[in-house]
């Protein structure tokens, strides 16, 4: 038996990453791939950075270098406090914004902070394959509720909070991995479905600022819900490198609780680069350079939609993503994009299939289905593609290859 023995069993229940699997067998030059969720580097600000870099170091000394304090840089988390205040009229403070490493420590910390084994949380359906393995560390009972066009569906998020539920986690703008976003009046009643729940609401929203289309919506329960947690990123503005995002709530006991994990866990996250991030958006105009980011976006979500009506078979449907960095593709039913997975590689295209995005109903000894499906489970038909990290010839060949391979499979 050996290691098996010694091994938790939150550790057991959690799988690997797939997308992190298809990333090493993507990384081929050849290969064009609409796998994983890279920013496009022309976004990083690489110059601007370099300047900072050395400002930094010059002005601040020994500061940049030494430990620091676990809520983060309070200039940094002021400056996250009056964004956030000017876009969404929040009423935030330094006290509100801890400063964490990327927003997949938020996912982990808040795991720890509210789950007990068999807890159970509500997740949307398909939802963000990082989160289901954050959360299935604490081996938590998933809820997923169907995600439609207009967000979560209300009726099923109702019938799930039935169950007893610590948190409900959604992605309100671009969702990864379907790139739709909540309308304003599906936000509006899951704030009423939730208003006087002891149920906390985790809204995740890297993507918020990449929006190339349309106005910007308010959030479901910022500012409005007693339980309300908001996770934001520079990953997806200045750097994903840098794993600089951050947890905002006006909830203080949460932010206490959350704190004590995050001292327990790391410290504080490296604050050569709060520093750092902090100096480039004190120097920099940070809209404009988000501008830039969302006009190079929409040039390729555009190519890739406008490929896909040429290539792909009229019985295939997509989303048509109003921001972010993915869309989501349904095949006909019975269609195993898994299946399709090592064939489209042969073509040199790559993509992540959608059986990761789905929660199982439990994540305890029973995750593992989530990558081997049991033989009578249907085929999963969905495929995630990012259009974000391939340029627009890239995206039009890529998408031809898939087509040939969907034309062959479906129609041949």
């Amino acid at each position: 038996m050996g290691m098996e023995n010694l091994l938790s069993d939150g550790i057991k229940a959690t799988p690997p990453s797939f997308v992190r699997g298809i990333l090493k067998a993507a990384s081929d030059p050849d290969v064009i791939s609409f796998a994983g969720g890279l920013p496009n580097p022309v976004s990083f600000p690489q110059e601007e950075l370099l300047v900072s870099m050395e400002r930094i170091v010059k002005t601040y000394k020994s500061k940049v270098f030494q430990y620091s304090v676990t809520a983060g840089l309070p200039e940094l988390r002021q400056y996250i406090a009056d964004r956030y205040n000017r876009i969404f009229g929040l009423h935030l403070g330094t006290e509100n914004v801890i400063i964490t490493t990327g927003s997949q420590q938020a996912l982990d910390l808040i795991g720890k902070v509210l789950l007990n084994r068999g807890d159970g949380i509500i997740v949307e359906r398909p939802t963000y394959l990082a989160a289901i393995q954050a959360f299935s560390l604490y081996q938590p009972v998933f809820y997923p509720v169907e995600l439609t066009e207009e967000g979560m569906d209300p009726e099923g998020l109702w019938t799930a909070l039935q169950n007893p539920v610590k948190f409900i986690y959604a992605i309100p703008d671009f969702q990864n991995p379907t790139g739709l976003t909540y309308a304003a009046e599906n936000r509006s009643r899951i704030c009423e479905i939730l208003r006087g729940r002891d149920a906390v609401l985790i809204e995740d929203d890297p993507y918020g600022d990449l929006r190339f289309d349309g106005e910007r919506l308010p959030y479901i329960g910022a500012g409005k819900l007693p339980y309300s947690i908001l996770l934001g990123t520079f990953s997806k503005t200045v750097t994903p490198g840098m794993r600089t995002g951050f947890i905002i709530s006006e909830n203080m006991e949460l932010l206490k609780n959350i704190s004590i994990a995050k001292e327990a866990g790391d410290l504080h996250t490296n604050v050569f680069s709060q520093y750092l991030i902090w100096d480039y958006l004190t120097n920099n105009d940070l809209e404009a350079h988000i501008d830039r980011i969302r006009a190079l976006y929409k040039k390729q979500a555009q190519a890739m939609m406008d490929a896909i009506e040429r290539y792909f078979p009229p019985s295939v449907r997509y989303t048509k993503p109003h921001g972010g960095m993915f869309l989501w593709v349904t095949l006909p039913e019975g269609v195993s994009a898994m299946d399709l997975f090592p064939k489209a590689l042969e073509k040199k295209v790559a993509f992540v299939p959608g059986d990761p995005f789905y929660a199982q109903g439990y994540a305890g000894k029973s995750a593992d289905p989530m990558y081997a499906p049991r033989a009578d489970a249907p085929a999963v038909n969905t495929m995630r593609l990012n259009f974000t990290n391939a340029d627009c010839a890239a995206i039009e060949e890529g998408i031809r290859r898939l087509g040939d391979l969907l034309y062959g499979h479906l129609v041949g």
